[in-house]
């Protein structure tokens, strides 16, 4: 057995960059699962670097000097961030509240419609069933309601959170975006100097990540943008609300698609009952998730390592489960970074 362990050792950690490259894998995911919550302000800030980066490489190759393109691109982030202060989420936390306090007339149409359903089909579901399945939803309705009115009352940890936000991370951006090279140099200067498969891994995930981010705010912005042109006008009733979270599902793959149906559906059936106009809405979903998935994905994940349905979603499972939402959002990128040091991993094998 220590014979076969050590034949073991001996072909994947007999190179020495090999072995750092492990600790410090070992070490940064340990990092992340003690200190990441904390460490969250920066981990936003460096994506927010990364989407920044590609409209300042862009603005320089159009022949802008770079610290004009910084500038120019902070700009347009700071004025993204005021627009979503001051008009995007009053308007969320407004269709949310209105939300709640609709809920429980939303369930009891919903409990309508299911047991009219038990009806027609009563070897499906027993009615009691049912019943248990309504009683504690709307107790966790309930619960959610009273969370969201406290944190109103009692929102002064919030608005300090909230306020590290809106002033520590733009600043962090700002300076990850001026400062790129001398921060990935005084880094460089801390690695071992014969470094040929870090430096593989490294050029090989900054493509992935870089176009990953970038690639996933677009589809974001894209899906969340035409979700709520659509239902404004089919006149659906917390339009910015489910066009918000219609956006965010785009984060977890093939997952959040199914799970952000749900509300939708509930949303729709309770205003517009089992009517064309229900229908349409639906349609009018369905439409955007297949462009999403047939057009806008190939499009802006081209230069992205394919990986299998299987992997994706184990991926998130594991990341988001150490990892929390950050974990989910980077799954795709994480499970790259798996694969892509799996391949480049120095092997020896002994000799025939």
């Amino acid at each position: 057995m220590l014979k076969v362990v050590r034949s073991w050792i001996d072909r994947y950690f007999s190179d020495e960059e090999a072995v750092v490259l492990f600790l410090m894998l070992g070490f940064g995911l340990i990092f992340v699962v003690l200190w990441g919550d904390i460490m969250a302000p920066v981990i936003a800030s460096i994506i927010l670097a990364f989407v920044l980066q590609g409209l300042v490489t862009y603005l320089c190759l159009k022949g802008v000097n770079k610290a004009v393109a910084v500038y120019l691109s902070f700009t347009i982030f700071i004025g993204i961030v005021i627009a979503f202060i001051f008009l995007l989420l009053p308007l969320v936390w407004g269709q949310l509240s209105s939300l709640v306090q609709d809920s429980p007339n939303i369930f009891s149409n919903l409990k309508t419609y299911i047991f009219a359903l038990q009806e027609q089909y009563p070897a499906l579901v027993s009615i009691q069933e049912m019943d248990d399945l309504y009683q504690k939803v709307t107790s966790e309705v309930a619960s959610f309601g009273q969370w969201l009115l406290s944190q109103s009352i009692e929102s002064f940890p919030v608005v300090i959170t909230v306020l590290i936000y809106f002033i520590v991370v733009p600043i962090l951006v700002f300076f990850f975006v001026k400062d790129k090279e001398q921060i990935l140099s005084s880094i460089a200067g801390i690695l071992p100097k014969n470094r040929v498969l870090m430096t593989r891994v490294w050029d090989e995930m900054n493509v992935q990540f870089a176009n990953y981010v970038r690639g996933k705010v677009v589809e974001i912005v894209v899906v969340g943008g035409c979700t709520y042109i659509g239902f404004i006008f089919m006149g659906l009733n917390y339009g910015a609300l489910l066009a918000i979270l219609v956006g965010l599902s785009v984060v977890i793959p093939y997952i959040g698609a199914v799970l952000v149906t749900i509300p939708v559906m509930m949303i729709a059936l309770f205003q517009f009952g089992l009517q064309e106009e229900f229908y349409y809405v639906m349609l009018v979903f369905l439409v955007i998730q297949l462009i999403d998935g047939n057009v806008l994905v190939p499009l802006l994940f081209s230069e992205v390592v394919n990986l299998h349905p299987v992997v994706i979603i184990i991926s998130v499972l594991f990341f988001g489960g150490v990892w929390g939402v950050w974990g989910v959002f980077f799954a795709i990128p994480l499970a790259t970074l798996v694969k892509a040091v799996f391949s480049a991993w120095p092997r020896q094998y002994p000799s025939p």
